[in-house]
């Protein structure tokens, strides 16, 4: 069965700031592109977006959920919380090492539903490496950006 490959971006112009995110999805030949921002958010919540979109569009495409996804994403933050450390902030009841509370726990739990009924590869990639589709989502991210600025 062939594989979906995506690949995702999220920023922000400020830290909070007005934010974009961008995904393009790959699957039998058709890469398509979405996006999407917000007028004041960080720049995990947008990594974060991109992400749960891309899994949202393998969740609602026939056929697609039970193919192989890979995730490209240039996010540490994201692909170590969703790999690694989601095991251990679920179990201590969404607290972090240090006992705090796991910031963007809507945004995680949601990631997690997707995440937990697909088979998924996450992938880190190198930003602004002159990898194609990276370098496409990091323009329709700074496209959204300007929507807000």
């Amino acid at each position: 069965m062939d594989k979906i490959v995506i690949y995702t971006d999220g920023g922000c112009h400020g830290n909070p700031g007005p934010g974009g995110w961008a995904i393009v999805v790959i699957a039998d030949g058709i890469a398509k592109q979405l996006s999407g921002g917000e007028k004041l958010t960080t720049n995990n919540r947008m990594e974060l977006m991109a992400a749960i979109t891309a899994l949202q569009v393998v969740h609602n495409t026939e056929g697609f959920p039970q193919r192989p996804v890979v995730v490209n994403i240039d996010s540490q933050y994201v692909k170590n919380g969703i790999t690694t450390w989601i095991k251990s902030w679920k179990a201590k009841g969404w607290k972090t090492a240090d006992k705090k509370p796991v910031k963007n726990q809507d945004l995680w739990v949601e990631l997690d539903r997707l995440n937990s009924g697909l088979n998924v590869t996450w992938n880190w990639v190198k930003g602004h490496a002159g990898i194609q589709y990276n370098e496409v989502c990091d323009q329709l991210c700074q496209q959204e950006i300007a929507k807000f600025s």
